[in-house]
């Protein structure tokens, strides 16, 4: 009875023009409405879910290796981001250099000497306290900068070019902090060759026979060694990490943020380690001006002591800089982490919770 009532009623309704035109009319307006999902009814909703569709694997765009996406971090907070950097680079740089300051006294009377000089083992510890109080602010104002500038350039790079951002940041980084290092370098390295007994006096007689600029000593081959350092040590870091994240759909452990720095630092100190004999020469010269400049400098070395001597120092270097690449990111990236737990909620964080 019901099916012969309705099948009429259906006619009449298509037969007529009004009726056809409200009807499509209307489902056009409604469409927006039908491809929403009722949160409050979705069990017996049978409406089509977008997002899902969008977030299907066939639909995402594949991005390449240690891509980066951005677009749904929170909002970026470049004082925080200092402030934090600032923190965790100086307690990792204290550490690293107190640990580690014997080795790298080795490896500077390693390339002090000339020709087929003695190394003297004693006094492995002098000048630490005068290069901790270097090391502190240098290494705080390196990830300082660094940190806000790597998560801007993230930003704002495509995400293939994750890599550039790393390179330009650490470079950056490594520039900001020179100011300090090098001072810091200069005074460290004429202690350790056993020209001073204490940093202010280094400082001040430095200042006094060589003028300001004498605590400056080496700047452009200082540069030279620590901006490629900085920007291709952080950038072989951060790249492997993203791999690493990628590859194990998770964060990474403390040990495992550890061992990659140490691979990163390996692999960076024995392909700059000719800078590094170079910036050590020029700065550990003083007033005897042996060398003129860094080319005068390379081709001294290669004439009186052959291109071998380039790499003097090699594995006491590699060795400090692996072992303090382990020690320095496993400690950044701790004192990071404990520093984003204690940030203070936000109002919509709180409203997640």
């Amino acid at each position: 009875m019901l099916r012969r009532r309705l099948i009429p009623s259906l006619r009449n309704f298509w037969e007529e023009p009004k009726n056809v035109f409200r009807f499509v009319k209307g489902a056009f307006l409604m469409a927006p409405l039908t491809l929403s999902v009722d949160v409050k009814n979705s069990s017996s909703s049978t409406s089509l879910d977008v997002s899902k569709i969008m977030q299907s694997p066939q639909l995402r765009k594949s991005k390449g290796f240690a891509s980066v996406n951005t677009q749904e971090d929170k909002p970026f907070d470049f004082f925080r981001s200092l402030f934090e950097g600032f923190i965790a680079g100086g307690t990792a740089g204290v550490v690293v250099e107190t640990a580690l300051y014997p080795i790298d006294t080795v490896k500077t009377r390693l390339q002090a000497a000339r020709g087929g000089g003695k190394i003297v083992l004693k006094g492995l510890y002098s000048g630490l306290a005068g290069n901790i109080a270097g090391v502190l602010p240098a290494s705080a104002l390196f990830v300082g900068v660094y940190e806000p500038t790597k998560q801007k350039l993230l930003k704002t790079f495509p995400d293939h070019l994750s890599a550039v951002a790393h390179l330009t940041a650490g470079a950056i980084g490594g520039l900001a902090a020179s100011l300090i290092r090098v001072p810091t370098e200069v005074v460290k390295q004429r202690m350790q060759t056993g020209q001073f007994t204490s940093a202010p006096n280094a400082v001040r007689l430095i200042a006094s026979q060589e003028g300001f600029k004498g605590l400056y000593a080496g700047y452009r081959s200082f540069l030279l060694r620590d901006l490629p350092f900085d920007a291709i040590q952080f950038c072989i870091y951060e790249q492997i990490c993203l791999g690493y994240k990628k590859a194990a759909r998770r964060e990474l452990s403390d040990p495992e943020n550890a061992l990659i720095g140490a691979f990163a630092g390996a692999l960076t100190g024995a392909v700059t380690t000719p800078l590094d004999v170079i910036k050590t020469r020029l700065m550990v010269q003083g007033s005897a001006k042996q060398y003129q400049g860094i080319v005068d400098c390379v081709q001294t070395i290669v004439r009186e002591e052959g291109a071998p001597a380039l790499l003097k120092g090699i594995g006491p270097r590699v060795l400090w800089i692996g072992i303090g690449g382990s020690i320095f990111f496993g400690v950044l990236e701790s004192t990071k982490r404990t520093l984003a737990q204690r940030r203070p909620k936000t109002v919509k964080e709180s409203k997640e919770e």
